[in-house]
Parts: C-alpha cells; structure tokens; sequence
C-alpha cells in the first residue's frame, strides 16, 4: 500500500496553498478552483470562525485546496469515520455480537434448579422479538420454571455508562443513550438503550394515554398531558438526571394522531431483564425475579443469537450517525485487542489502527467514538489522509457504502445527506460524512470530479455563531463535482438548492438540512 502521510500541507513561508495563484493570467485548473473557494469561504458567517478545508487528488497526491489544514477542530460526527476504520481492521466486515442465556444449575424435568444467565457483548441491534425469540429457545429446552433468578451479566464491558464530556443536559436524549453490554433497541434504527413514549389524544380536558413500546418497567412515566379542544400538539418527554422518572407534559388536540418521541433509560441492563422476563412470562417459563451477576465459567447454553455482521451494521451507523454504535464498536475494540471494554481501551485501540492508515496520533485527540463530546480534536488535514488510505484496504468497498450519499431520497442511502445538494453535480456523486453540534458542522468524504478523478475532501467549521453556514460546505461540495482539471474556469458562487423541511417526522419541524440524525430524528 502506498501509505500517505500529511504531517504539514501548508506552505514553508506559512503561506496557504489557497493563496496561490498565477500572476498575470486568467486562473484555470487548480487556480481556479482556489478562486471560487476561497470565495465560498469569504462569507461573513464565517469571520471569526475556523473554517478548515482540504482537497486531495488521491491519484497524484496532490492537495488541490488547502486551508486551515493542520489547524485541530471539533470534528463532531466526523469522528466516526475514524472510528468506523478503526473497527473494520480490527474486527472485520464479518465481526458479528453474540448474546447468550447460559446456566450452571441442574435441570428436573421442567424445572431448572437455579439462575439463569443473559450474558451480552454489547450487540446494539437486539429488539424486543429478539429477546422473545431467545426465551422461546428457552422453553423449547424444556424449562417452565427457574427456581431462582434472571440474571444480566453485562461484564463484557466496563460499568462506564456515559462518555467523557457529554454534556449533562444530554442525558434524556436518544443520542446520548448509556452503553451497555447488554441493551434493548425499540426500532429498526438501533437506537439502542431507548424506549419509545407514545401519546394518544382522549377526550377534551383528560389526560392523554401514555405508553412504552416496548413494554418496560426500566422507565416510571408521570404523566402530565392534557387532551386539548383543538391546536398542535405540544408534548415533553424529559427523563430525569440521574434518575428513571420520564415526565410526559404538554397538549395534544383530540383526534390527533399519536405523538412519539424518545427517552433513554437509566439502566440498560435492567432493561433488558425486564423486556426478556416478559418474554419468558409470555412462553410459558416463570422466574422468580431479576438481578445482576456473572456467568459462571463452563455454563451451558440454552440460547443464542447473532447479530448481522458489522458491515451491515454500518450502514445504519454512518448513514444515520448513530452515536451507540460508534461508542459500542470503541468498547468491543479495546475487549477484542487489550481484553478490556472500556473506552480507555479501546481509544488506545483505535489511535494505533489510524495511525496505520497515516494518521498523526500526535494531532489527534478523541474521548469518544461519536464525536459528541466537544473535547474530540483533530485537523481536515488527518482526516483527508484518512479517507485517502482507506481507499486501499480490502474493507474500503463497505466503508464507502455505508457513507451518506447526497441528495438521494431513501434514507438507508442517502441518510443525513438525503436532503442536501438534490438536482447538482453533487447528487449521487458525494459520499460523505456529515457532523453536528452548536458551532460546529463538518462534512468529509469522496467526490467523483467532472473530469472523472476521484477526490477526498473535508470540510470543517468550528465557532461560527448565528446561523448555520452550511450551504458553504454544500457548494464547495458541489463546485468539486464540477471540477474539469487543467480545463477548469471560474464558475462564480455556486448555487445551493434550498434542503427540504421533512414533513413526515412529528417529532421536529425544524429545517433537517442544519442538523443530523445525532440531533433531530428526522432523518
């Protein structure tokens, strides 16, 4: 493989590679293109900002646009491209979760004479009728009662539920669920360590009716809703830090349709319990109440499940920016490699693979492997380096699958860039990674050039204040899709398509185009 390594793009007198030009001349080629981004990023919303951006011609190695290259940023979501590498070589495109009901104790006729064991690896993908299917498993082993308790060995990996400098107030939000080595996810998204709160309309002046799906008492709802004459619906759910109290308040008009929203729960684990004693209680198998505990060694297994292998996995984590599993993959590295799945661990794990794909571990810091916390820094430079390598590992096929795809409308493909760039020479051309928090968007991937190369390219901008400036990101997107080589010209600011406001989400009705799925679930 031959490796790149970009510890410095920028000029030796300091001078950014932006700034050149050719004196005396009509700019064409590279020039040209360093004319209309450097106009791009002229904007006023962006003084005072750090905008850092890189464009790499893979074939050629060479950097067509540098600015604020080798300046660290908060790269929010663009963390996961790390992350998701990391995760490819040291677990492969094949690594599949495991989660077991496993048991030491003597089985007579129908009764089993002791605990039983649900023992998790951290798989975020396991659903309600997953667990149904692992207790009828159970109960065609014969066992109609435990004559002792159901027990959650979530061992696998540390009891660190939350990461390094998420925000407190993050905490009820589906996008700062704990990580757990044993959890529930309510929907095929894989929000795991969520539960779903819906809300139906009564009758005028009564309360609404409040319900979990799935069914759980991990979660204590207090319902203060009111069914209203008319209006829009106005519905809270908000868990309470530290606790397992979700307070529902608010109005929803009579007749509406139900409102659903999201809360995490305080104990994945007990969670689990929960949902899978129902599911034992409705095959036909009673146990005498739940606890926690380690499996003993050499106990054998009444029931298995697998999850899809980690290249389907992906696609959901970095079509739709699922923070868990980013954090889950983080844990099951530093289990798989250093024998601990701790976030400690599996950091060191995943610095020392990027550092294989030529990233500078000196200019890198992560907490996370989500991008949430605003401690992650790293450079455009990196990640370009980054994106251009993984071109050639065998794993490279998935990981450019599981990139968001602009302007493209089905969500398992276009996911966050679903309604940006629509009817340019940017839609179904850019794979990318998309990324959020308050002043701070990122946006990284691959673009296809119009005179047929293939080009890296990352976009960050850091502490911009007011409204969000990325229509930017989206033309220089769109103006290296446009890109023609040494026959390029000046095209002028590029024209951006306005995102579509989603109308089928009841949850936001926010402009998406500002915002991820590690926000607003909308996308």
């Amino acid at each position: 493989m031959r490796r790149r390594w970009a510890f410095g793009l920028v000029l030796a007198l300091g001078m950014p590679l932006a700034s050149v030009a050719v004196s005396g001349a009509a700019p064409a080629g590279p020039d040209a293109l360093r004319v209309d981004l450097d106009d791009i990023l002229a904007d006023a919303r962006l003084r005072g900002a750090h905008a850092g951006v890189v464009v790499r011609d893979p074939a050629t190695d060479e950097v067509l646009y540098s600015r604020q290259a080798a300046d660290r940023a908060t790269p929010a979501s663009n963390a996961k491209l790390l992350t998701a590498a990391a995760a490819l070589e040291v677990l492969g495109p094949e690594y599949r979760f495991r989660t077991e009901v496993v048991t030491n104790a003597p089985q007579l006729g129908p009764v089993l004479l002791g605990d039983l064991y649900l023992r998790g690896t951290g798989d975020p993908t396991l659903l309600a009728t997953d667990y149904d299917r692992l207790a009828e498993q159970v109960a065609a082993a014969g066992i109609r009662e435990v004559r002792g308790r159901l027990r959650t060995d979530d061992t696998w990996f540390d009891d660190v539920p939350l990461g390094t400098g998420w925000v407190w107030d993050d905490e009820p939000y589906y996008y700062a669920a704990p990580v757990s080595a044993l959890t529930v996810a309510p929907n095929t998204d894989f929000d795991a360590g969520t539960v779903i709160v819906r809300v139906v309309p009564t009758v005028e002046g009564r309360p609404a009716q409040v319900s979990l799906d799935p069914p759980t008492r991990a979660v204590r709802i207090d319902n203060r809703t009111t069914t209203s004459a008319e209006g829009v619906a106005d519905v809270s759910v908000l868990r309470d830090h530290g606790g397992s109290r979700v307070v529902v308040s608010g109005t929803i008009p009579a007749g509406a349709q139900p409102v659903e929203d999201f809360t995490t729960v305080l104990d994945p684990s007990a969670y689990a319990a929960d949902v899978f004693a129902r599911a034992l209680a409705a095959h036909g198998v009673v146990v005498r109440g739940t606890g926690e505990g380690t499996a003993p060694g050499g106990a054998r297994v009444l029931a298995e499940r697998q999850s899809m292998p980690l290249r389907e996995l992906l696609v959901p984590f970095m079509k739709l920016s699922n923070n868990g599993h980013a954090e889950v993959l983080v844990k099951a590295m530093g289990r798989e490699v250093r024998g601990e799945g701790s976030w400690a661990a599996g950091l060191a794990v995943l610095t020392e693979q990027v550092r294989g794909l030529g990233v500078d571990p000196q200019v890198l810091r992560l907490v996370d492997g989500s991008g949430l916390s605003t401690m992650d820094s790293v450079t455009p430079e990196q990640l370009t380096v980054l994106l251009d390598n993984a071109r050639e590992r065998p794993w490279f096929p998935v990981f450019y699958d599981s990139l968001p795809v602009a302007g493209v409308a089905d969500r398992m493909v276009g996911g966050t860039l679903r309604n940006r760039m629509g009817g340019t020479a940017a839609a179904g051309n850019v794979h990318a990674k998309t990324g959020s928090l308050t002043g701070v968007i990122s946006l990284s991937g691959y673009v296809t050039a119009a005179d047929g190369r293939e080009l890296v390219f990352s976009v960050v901008f850091n502490d911009f204040l007011g409204s969000s400036p990325q229509d930017l990101q989206d033309a220089i997107a769109i103006r290296l899709a446009g890109y023609d080589g040494a026959a390029d010209q000046p095209r002028g600011r590029v024209r951006v398509p306005r995102a579509r406001v989603l109308q089928d989400d009841p949850a936001t009705s926010v402009d998406e185009s500002a915002l991820e799925c590690s926000w607003v679930k909308a996308c």
